[in-house]
């Protein structure tokens, strides 16, 4: 299992930025709460999964197998 950044840099750019304004807050959740801080719990529970492949929900981070 390997956790890796986007390969669209443009994408990457554009979260982090979002992340800095929101004090590390997923950029895409309405709502500021711990579950929601970078890395968000939805992606945390989806790495703990041996079949998951894919990227969490800003797009950010990728989870390869």
């Amino acid at each position: 299992m390997k956790i890796v950044f986007n390969e669209d840099k443009q994408t990457v750019q554009l979260i982090k930025e979002g992340l800095k304004k929101t004090g590390g807050y997923c950029p895409c959740r309405l709502e500021h709460i711990e579950d929601n801080k970078c890395i968000c719990k939805e992606f945390r529970d989806q790495i703990k999964d041996p079949e998951f492949e894919g990227f969490c929900h800003c797009m950010l981070y990728y989870k390869q197998k």
